[in-house]
């Protein structure tokens, strides 16, 4: 039939793409396969800690620069130069109504599966949300307090050029909805149908076909009746990605700078080197710019996990991406557990896991980190695919100073005061002019004593200028 010729034209076709790779690294004996390099606590790279590669700037800011001032033109000529649209097609959005068409033409399987990973995701943002309410609390003289509420439109980035990846719009677009945000856009380069339907489940208002720097450029400079400016960009990508982010913050708001990705291990001698092993190379699998980093007390462990790498990589359909991501990263030979800590408080990574003997007390005393896999059974990758907490997560040390993706990512704490008795709240006047004045600024001084009661009940007199 046709549908069982178009299934085998696929599957032919995907076969086909994972061929290089896998006859690749099955001509390499896997002792001619990349492992960890060994390094000692003071040689940490310079790179774990920059957030902005320099030269990605500087391209991304281009880019940034074109959208800027040719609109949709100049989204098209990025998306036609980088693959993100066949050359000449002007259609880059993905309606609502698309969106739809997409999801009720999936599987029911896969309808299932994206509409369970979204409710663990809603749920746990719906308790996040939760967690922080509009309070009022009585001052001198009247009151004041602080309004929660949303941004009021948000883009939303996945990646989309290497894999197609649901799990990020999940995240994103699921986050943003439940913390109230009204209109919500999706950015994702040559989305997959599984993509799109995704993007339905989220909850989704339109899908922008486009990804890298002009894509953020068209989220936050909107594309004039095209497309409205967002208020807040969310969402991981690649260092383009990251680098456009941080030049359009202070425009609108960013999440983080959440880059290529990164995962820490800070295992002993209990743990097993095959699944150390695995949870590396899952990341590795991301990106040729991922990081995996080995932490460990026991120089047995690095040659036993090393080991298993190679093994490992030797049947990983995603060994091509790996193989760059396994040599850019590095395994840390310290003197104990609690040295083991320091460094990953230095590196503060984007996934850590504990992989010890009492790996809970481990845990918590760890401070630096996106997220923390506690345990041999708490697999970074089932944070990946909704567990719950957000995957969407700080990169390259700003888990130093910021968190991962979160309801409170979209919402503003907005304060008010009010003063309803001006007799009660004199003190407080008394002492804004004394402090404005203190501070050499009259006009705020004479600003207050527009409050002070006299003795007649008129306000006082003002120093002369």
């Amino acid at each position: 039939s046709d549908a069982d010729w178009a299934f085998t034209r696929s599957l032919v076709s995907v076969t086909l793409l994972l061929l290089p790779p896998l006859l690749l690294v099955a001509a390499m004996p896997s002792s001619d396969l990349p492992t960890l390099r060994i390094i000692k606590a003071d040689q940490l790279p310079a790179s774990c800690f920059e957030p902005v590669d320099p030269q990605a700037r500087e391209q991304a800011l281009a880019m940034i620069e074109d959208v800027k001032a040719n609109k949709e033109d100049g989204l098209l000529k990025h998306a036609w130069r980088l693959g993100d649209l066949p050359s000449g097609d002007r259609k880059y959005t993905v309606t609502r109504d698309e969106l739809r068409a997409a999801f009720e033409a999936a599987e029911p399987s896969l309808q299932g599966l994206l509409e369970r990973v979204a409710a663990r995701v809603r749920t746990f943002a719906e308790a996040q949300r939760a967690s922080i309410t509009t309070v009022s609390t009585e001052i001198e003289g009247g009151a004041a307090g602080q309004q929660v509420v949303p941004v009021s439109s948000a883009g939303c980035y996945a990646p989309g050029g290497r894999y197609p990846l649901p799990s990020s719009v999940i995240m994103t677009a699921v986050t943003a909805r439940a913390a109230g945000v009204g209109r919500v856009v999706v950015a994702s380069p040559r989305p997959s149908p599984v993509t799109l339907a995704a993007a339905y489940v989220a909850g989704a208002d339109l899908l922008l076909a486009v990804g890298g720097a002009h894509a953020v450029a068209a989220l936050a400079y909107g594309l004039g009746d095209a497309l409205a400016p967002v208020d807040l960009i969310c969402g991981p990508g690649n260092k383009w990605v990251t680098a456009a982010k941080s030049i359009v913050s202070g425009f609108c708001g960013i999440d983080m700078l959440a880059g290529p990705s990164e995962v820490l291990v800070i295992a002993d001698a209990s743990a097993d080197p095959q699944v150390v092993a695995a949870d590396l190379l899952a990341q590795a699998e991301h990106d040729v710019e991922a990081r995996p980093i080995l932490v460990t007390p026991d120089a047995a462990v690095i040659a036993s996990v090393n080991r298993a790498l190679q093994s490992q990589l030797e049947t990983l359909t995603t060994s091509e991406v790996a193989i760059p991501a396994v040599q850019k990263g590095f395994a840390v030979l310290v003197g104990d557990i609690a040295e083991a800590v320091r460094v990953s408080d230095r590196i503060a990574p984007e996934h850590l896991e504990i992989q010890t003997a009492d790996a809970q007390a481990v845990g918590e005393s760890c401070a630096n980190y996106g997220g923390l896999f506690i345990g041999a059974h708490a697999a970074e990758v089932l944070g990946d695919y909704g567990a719950g907490p957000n995957h969407v997560l700080p990169t390259a040390g700003t888990g130093k100073y910021t968190g991962g993706l979160s309801v409170h990512t979209f919402l503003r704490q907005r304060t008010w005061m009010r003063i309803d008795d001006l007799v009660a709240a004199q003190r407080q006047v008394e002492d804004s002019v004394a402090l404005a004045r203190l501070e050499g600024l009259e006009g705020h001084a004479r600003a207050a004593e527009r409050r002070l009661i006299a003795d007649g009940g008129a306000g006082k007199k003002q120093r002369a200028a």
